[in-house]
């Protein structure tokens, strides 16, 4: 089992992987399927169902889906030209991506919700079809967006293929015994494995300057949201604080007062600032979504800026580690909250980010993996219940309790040896399960827990 660093992190758009840049990618490859067909097309359709058509909205997933089909990517995603393109396709009513002809779309009526009919495959599904000059299907595919930007069609969640089938790695683990077994026997750091595993297939460079890219648009994320007040966009009125926070807590550095508990308030403003970013729908790295995106980034800069003797030249071995417990997640879990709800996001980010952190604080495999088993299983059960289906209420604030609870489950394991009751992989197989046995209303779709019980307009 391999997924590479590449994958777990991805540059993109807010506010969700799962329902705005996940629908993108799948748009983009309808393009390209359509692009290869030996039919001429003259229009193309869209159909969402369940949590995409549920939360669709909230999520900004038809924007996304529409934008797609346009021939936009997440990851050169340029705001300005994207809403220049919506405003034409809303007037022409057509869309016109390179290497096809201008093709018939209308918002209103091409863009379908189906509240109705659930996909079989995931609880994210989607439906693109284009069709011939008399209005008929000729081609058609369904989707599947799975969580952190990934995307299968329905074949390929037939077959299984949910991980990169290519060359042989040096260290090919899928499980947490596994891969501390591989480590122990080779003598290596779990991120050691992890890098030579990256460069087989990507080189040395390309690892280099890759997790460069990634920390560099991370930690823009977090001084963008830093810098930035005002209103959150979709109807809520939810007001950004990072802005606001991150002014008192600098006032307060020199006046030697501070408790001590406020550390954590640098914790939570840090991750609080990328999910205000990520809710207005600016560029984050999927971490290992978007909805869990402030976890991680700001507990590596909780490490960078107050952590005693701290380097930038751990960051790659943080980001390395974090990406082979994230592998590990979504391999036999799941990192998506329409099927697993908020434990699989915010939970596997705390995971991830405790598993680095701990790492780079010269912690053993079997420490990291302690620390990792630590925080996720402090989030077992968590729901997913959205206000609006907006990525704000909960999840902004949840961005910053879950950097909390990284940092402590990465404390915790650095105070003992590394032997523990529960293994990574039972916390993980726990997980998978709670997920599967959790009311669907609590999975991403708004029909239950704070979305029903606050008022959302």
């Amino acid at each position: 089992m391999f997924l590479s660093v590449f994958d777990m992190f991805k540059v993109g758009i807010g506010p969700s992987s799962s329902h705005t840049m996940g629908p993108m990618v799948a748009a983009a490859r309808f393009l390209d399927l359509m692009r290869a067909a030996p039919f001429r097309f003259a229009g193309v359709r869209a159909s969402l169902h369940g949590s995409l058509a549920f939360t669709g909205v909230g999520h900004a997933t038809d924007r996304a889906t529409i934008l797609g089909l346009a021939g936009y990517r997440p990851d050169t995603y340029d705001h300005a030209a994207a809403e220049a393109t919506l405003r034409d396709i809303a007037e022409t009513r057509q869309v016109s991506p390179e290497g096809l002809p201008p093709l018939r779309f209308d918002p209103k009526a091409d863009m379908i919700f189906d509240y109705d009919t659930p996909l079989p495959g995931h609880a994210n599904g989607m439906m693109l079809m284009a069709t011939d000059a008399q209005g008929d299907v000729t081609l058609r595919e369904t989707y599947y967006s799975i969580g952190g930007g990934f995307v299968m069609t329905q074949a390929e969640l037939d077959a299984g293929k949910d991980t990169d089938e290519g060359a042989p790695v040096p260290y090919p683990f899928k499980s947490a015994a596994e891969m501390l077994e591989m480590a122990k026997s080779s003598g290596k750091t779990i991120a050691q494995m992890k890098r030579a595993n990256e460069e087989s297939r990507g080189g040395a460079e390309g690892l280099r300057s890759g997790t460069r890219r990634l920390w560099q648009v991370m930690n823009d994320c977090i001084d963008r949201g830093l810098g930035t007040d005002g209103t959150l966009p979709g109807g809520l009125k939810v007001r950004r604080r990072a802005k606001g926070i991150h002014e008192a807590l600098l006032a307060e550095r020199g006046m030697n007062q501070s408790a001590p508990h406020t550390i954590n308030d640098w914790m939570s403003v840090y991750a609080m600032a990328v999910n205000e970013e990520n809710a207005a729908g600016g560029q984050v790295v999927t971490a290992p979504t978007n909805g869990a995106a402030g976890v991680l980034p700001a507990t590596l800069r909780y490490y960078l800026d107050h952590v005693p003797g701290a380097s930038e030249a751990h960051i790659e071995d943080f980001l390395l580690t974090a990406a082979a417990i994230g592998g590990l997640v979504k391999f036999n879990a799941s990192i998506s909250g329409a099927e697993a709800g908020c434990q699989a996001e915010v939970g596997s980010a705390a995971a991830m980010a405790a598993a680095g952190l701990c790492a780079v604080m010269g912690g053993s495999p079997e420490q990291i993996e302690n620390a990792a088993e630590i925080a996720l299983e402090h989030h077992l059960g968590m729901t997913c219940d959205p206000v609006r289906g907006l990525v704000q209420v909960p999840c902004i604030e949840r961005n910053g309790l879950g950097a909390i609870k990284a940092v402590s489950a990465a404390s915790l394991a650095l105070r003992g040896d590394g032997v523990h009751l529960v293994p990574l992989d039972a916390c993980i197989e726990t997980m998978r399960q709670t997920g599967a046995d959790m009311s669907e209303k609590y999975k991403e779709t708004s029909l239950g827990g704070l979305a029903v019980n606050i008022p959302n307009c």
